[in-house]
């Protein structure tokens, strides 16, 4: 089963929409992060969960 970290972002309610959407296109694009959950509230503000994957290397037992 593979493992995750995750990193938890808030975005204000006065950042617009295109630059929310840059936001996390850059998250995902330069540090291979990618949408976990995201939770828009009644005032406007977002909270987003992204995920990336943890590789573990396995050890070369020769």
């Amino acid at each position: 089963m593979p493992e995750y970290e995750f990193v938890d972002v808030y975005v204000p309610r006065g950042v617009s929409r295109k630059e929310a959407t840059r936001l996390l296109t850059d998250h995902a694009e330069y540090g291979h992060w990618e949408l976990d959950r995201l939770r828009i509230n009644r005032d406007g503000s977002r909270r987003v969960r992204l995920r990336r994957r943890i590789i573990r290397q396995v050890r070369a037992t020769w």
